[in-house]
């Protein structure tokens, strides 16, 4: 599962980043006092600096949580965390009033504008700053960048800074490097690029396409083994007045949780991390325990009633034990209400369900359908071998089939697996009929790891409670 490198993280963009967020503040800012003042006959009561201060923090926590303030995939995508962001931002405070018993000290009017308002006014910011953005590029007031190699790497170099507003720079083209020495000790050709970015030149035509087109930035998309050809121009470009990125080309490896950051100096690229460590985690301990609590208190009338429903359609046990990888690749027992009937042949080989399985019992296939039948994996997510966002758990036979046939398989097991995920909110959920099925559903594993929020979490939980109506399941 390649990853495309992410060179939107730029100090350019970082600072228009900054200022992006100043503004919202400003504009909530703006509406709030002008509604307070308006509604109050000029005054500013001092309660509403304790409402304020409030919701800067909610804002602080949650805008960061949705990262409303990262430098966005698409105009859309990052409005719609901007109105998540904002939501659970208004949500922790009417929370945060009731609990307090101080909602009824602010005026219900003034909220509601501050609410309306105050996103409408978030949202008029982002539009201006996209289109302003979008403005500058086009009028090419932006700083010249060069691309030295032509391959995909240079490709996608070319691609990112063009389609992203906040990177305010322009590819004037490429130069070609010379590939590694062939086999006979020849150098090979020069990488030619027939398409992307524009070829000047070559590598030895650096310095004078700097200094012809006033370039300010070079990136680097070339392999470790083209060095020797690099040092050298390096210490030259030092003497011009251009800022030198090298992206490494290690995007065609399977990346879980990658990330740049510097040890003791010495800076150090992370292919393979596990995202739930430290703060993160403890979240999303709480996450777990909380919400699976209040799920298995609202769910237990539906649960006693299946039991008995089970009982009463086939002989047999209430509940279904199945040994499942979990978490760091150990076994553990997952629970479910039975649904299918016992009186089957023993067969140590696991089998998937099918569609119109004759093993399903009449309450199995309505308790399958509708996901009845994994409610008692909340006691799983209780007792900690379960999340209830995350790779769903697969059979300990399934896994050792699948290991060794789909890349980075096994990466599923660095984080506790859930009851519902990303891959069973896409569509992939159920029988997985061939290799790549199963490949699928991994790729939206591993892209659930790669992206993890408390946000995520609950846009996946909402997404599952929607998928249920579709039946997809049997």
């Amino acid at each position: 599962m390649p990853t495309e490198p992410n060179t939107g993280h730029r100090p350019s963009g970082s600072l228009n980043l900054f200022l992006l967020s100043l503004f919202d503040g400003l504009a909530v800012s703006v509406v709030g006092f002008a509604t307070v003042v308006y509604l109050h006959d000029g005054l500013f009561p001092q309660r509403y600096i304790i409402l304020f201060l409030l919701l800067f923090g909610g804002m602080a926590f949650f805008y960061d949580l949705f990262g409303i303030y990262q430098t966005p995939r698409s105009f859309t995508q990052s409005i719609l965390s901007l109105v998540k962001a904002w939501i659970f931002t208004f949500g922790f405070l009417l929370a945060l009033g009731f609990v307090t018993k101080e909602t009824e000290a602010y005026s219900r009017l003034a909220v509601g504008i501050l609410f309306t308002g105050g996103l409408a006014a978030q949202i008029l910011v982002h539009i201006l700053f996209r289109v302003s953005r979008e403005w500058l590029k086009t009028a090419e007031k932006t700083a010249p960048a060069l691309i030295i190699g032509t391959g995909e790497l240079a490709n996608q170099i070319h691609n990112r800074v063009h389609d992203n507003p906040w990177i305010m720079e322009s590819v004037v083209g490429a130069v070609t490097t010379p590939r590694p020495c062939a086999d006979d000790g020849t150098e090979e050709p020069a990488n030619e690029n027939p398409i992307g970015p524009k070829v000047l030149g070559t590598i030895d035509d650096t310095i004078d396409l700097v200094r012809k087109h006033g370039i300010r930035t070079i990136y680097l998309a070339v392999p470790l083994d083209a060095s020797p050809a690099i040092e050298p121009l390096y210490f030259r470009l030092l003497d011009e007045n251009v800022n030198v990125h090298w992206v490494p080309n290690i995007f065609s490896l399977p990346l879980i949780n990658h990330s740049i950051r510097e040890l003791n100096g010495l800076p150090v690229i992370t292919l393979s991390e596990t995202p739930l460590v430290g703060l993160n985690r403890v979240m999303k301990e709480i996450e777990d325990k909380v919400l699976a609590s209040i799920l298995l208190v609202l769910a237990s009338p539906i649960m006693i009633l299946t039991a008995i429903a089970i009982k009463l359609d086939s002989p047999g046990p209430v509940f279904f034990r199945q040994p499942r990888t979990g978490w760091d690749g150990k076994v553990f027992h997952i629970w479910k209400f039975r649904s299918m009937r016992t009186d089957q042949p023993k067969d140590d080989k696991v089998e998937q369900a099918t569609r119109n399985d004759p093993r399903v019992t009449r309450v199995g296939r309505f308790i399958r359908r509708t996901s009845i039948d994994e409610l008692p994996q909340l006691f799983n997510v209780l007792a900690g071998d379960m999340s209830l966002v995350g790779p769903r758990p697969h059979a300990v036979q399934h896994n050792e089939e699948y290991a060794g046939k789909i890349s980075a398989y096994l990466a599923r097991h660095r984080i506790k697996p859930g009851i519902t995920g990303l891959a069973q909110v896409k569509g992939y959920r159920g029988e997985t009929r061939d290799l790549e099925l199963m490949a699928k559903r991994v790729h939206f594993d591993i892209e659930y790891i790669n992206n993890w929020s408390i946000g995520l979490d609950l846009a996946i939980l909402a997404r599952t409670v929607i998928a249920l109506f579709r039946h997809e399941a049997y």
